[in-house]
C-alpha cells in the first residue's frame, strides 16, 4: 500500500510541476514554490525525488514513453510511409496542444537554468524523433510514395524543425495559436 501511495504522490508532484510550467509568468519554478502549491514541505518532495533535476527527468520520461509509444503504434498499424509520417506529425503537434507544460520542456524553456544533462537528454530525444521520421520516409520511398531521388534525411530534418517551430510558437504566444493551425495545408507542402 505504501508503494502505491508513493507512486501516487510522485505522479501528483509531476502533474503539479507540469501545471506550473503552463503558467510560468517568466520566473523559474523553485522547489519551494512547488512544495507550497502541493501544500507540503520541500523535504516531502525530496522523499520522492533526489533533486529537482530528477523531477524534470520524470517529465521527460513521460514525454518519451508517450511519444515513442504512439510512434510505435503508428508504425505497426499503418503500411503507407506517407500516412505514417502524416500521423506522426499530427501526434507530435497534438501532444503539445494537450500538454502545455510539457511543451515548455520540449522547447527547452523549462530546462534553461537546470542541469545540462536534461537538455542533453532532450537532444537525444530529438535525434530519436528524427530517426523515427526517417524510418517512416524510408517506408514511403520503398513504396514509391516519394520520388526515388528524395533525400529522406533532409526531409526528416525539415519535418522535425517544422514541429519544433510549431511547439515554440505555441508556447511563446501564450497558447493562443495552436500548433495544428493550418496543418493540412502545411503537410501537403512537407510531404509533396
Amino acid at each position: 500500500m505504501a508503494a502505491s501511495k508513493s507512486g501516487e504522490r510522485k505522479t501528483q508532484i509531476l502533474n503539479t510541476l507540469a501545471e506550473m510550467l503552463e503558467h510560468p509568468k517568466g520566473e523559474r519554478i523553485t522547489t519551494a514554490a512547488l512544495a507550497a502549491r502541493l501544500q507540503v514541505s520541500e523535504a516531502a518532495l525530496y522523499r520522492h525525488f533526489a533533486s529537482k533535476a530528477q523531477m524534470f527527468e520524470g517529465l521527460i520520461e513521460f514525454i518519451e514513453n508517450s511519444i515513442f509509444g504512439l510512434m510505435n503504434v503508428i508504425a505497426e498499424t499503418e503500411t503507407s510511409g506517407v500516412v505514417q509520417t502524416r500521423k506522426a506529425i499530427v501526434m507530435l503537434l497534438s501532444f503539445s496542444e494537450r500538454n502545455r507544460g510539457m511543451t515548455r520542456v520540449l522547447i527547452g524553456d523549462a530546462l534553461v537554468s537546470e542541469d545540462d544533462r536534461l537538455q542533453e537528454r532532450m537532444n537525444q530525444f530529438f535525434d530519436r524523433i528524427e530517426a523515427s521520421l526517417r524510418q517512416c520516409l524510408r517506408t514511403a520511398l520503398a513504396l514509391n510514395e516519394l520520388p526515388p531521388t528524395d533525400d529522406i534525411h533532409a526531409r526528416a530534418n525539415l519535418i522535425l524543425h517544422f514541429v519544433l517551430g510549431r511547439w515554440h510558437r505555441y508556447a511563446k504566444n501564450a497558447w493562443k495559436k495552436p500548433p495544428t493551425e493550418y496543418l493540412d495545408t502545411q503537410m501537403r507542402i512537407l510531404l509533396a
